[in-house]
């Protein structure tokens, strides 16, 4: 029975993806937030329950990556379709290109399924965290809304973070295995800083929270060497 309780986790975060898709589409952009943020708790939790029982399977990875790529790559694209769609309310095709972060997703996934170098670190922009840039838009701007609903801030937002989903960057992973310092003092410090600034910030502070996150793989992997 244990062998199956990862699994089970992983399609609920399939499952709080495809709810997000819908209210995205319905222009409840608040609430799709919620639901990739739900998507990215029940996405480490699977992982975490995977470890603790011993239970890793094939199939547990390939499922894995097919919640993803609807939570983490199709739900963003839904959200830039609305997006775009308030910001250019008079053209019917361009609001399609949100969805070019869900084919950039979806490659960046089928890259890390056969890249060995992935095994312990990250490269290029993984897809949650993609993701939760993403939603954050819609709550930035509340209050800088005549930038964030500028046609060119979101397609460059679009073009960017696809391009980084499949880069050759190396961020590190947050699956902490050891508790030294000296060998985790970056993603410790990271950690620590993205949780005060989402404390005080909410999803306004993902954009925030992606910079340090390279900022601080950067110092992170320099030291290393």
């Amino acid at each position: 029975m244990k062998a199956h309780i990862p699994n089970f986790i992983t399609c609920l975060n399939l499952f709080s993806g495809c709810v997000g898709v819908t209210f995205a589409f319905a222009g409840q952009l608040e609430v799709a937030a919620y639901c990739v943020l739900a998507s990215g708790i029940f996405d480490f939790f699977d992982g975490l329950a995977a470890r603790v029982l011993h239970v890793k399977s094939t199939i547990g990875k390939e499922l894995d990556s097919l919640a993803d790529v609807i939570s983490f790559g199709f739900l963003p694209g839904a959200v830039l379709y609305s997006l775009l769609g308030s910001a250019w309310p008079g053209h019917t095709y361009v609001p399609y290109f949100g969805f070019l972060v869900t084919v950039f997703s979806a490659l960046r996934l089928a890259k890390f399924n056969i890249d060995d170098r992935q095994s312990t670190d990250f490269v290029g922009l993984n897809t949650p965290m993609n993701a939760f840039y993403v939603i954050s838009l819609p709550f930035i701007a509340a209050t800088y809304g005549a930038i964030v609903y500028h046609p060119a801030f979101l397609i460059s937002s679009i073009v960017v973070t696809s391009l980084l989903l499949v880069s050759n960057v190396r961020l590190f992973s947050l699956k902490i295995n050891s508790f030294s310092w000296h060998e985790n003092g970056w993603k410790f410090t990271f950690l620590l800083v993205s949780a005060v600034l989402v404390a005080v910030l909410k999803f306004a502070a993902a954009p925030l929270v992606l910079a340090l996150y390279f900022l601080f793989s950067y110092i992170h992997f320099r030291q290393r060497q």
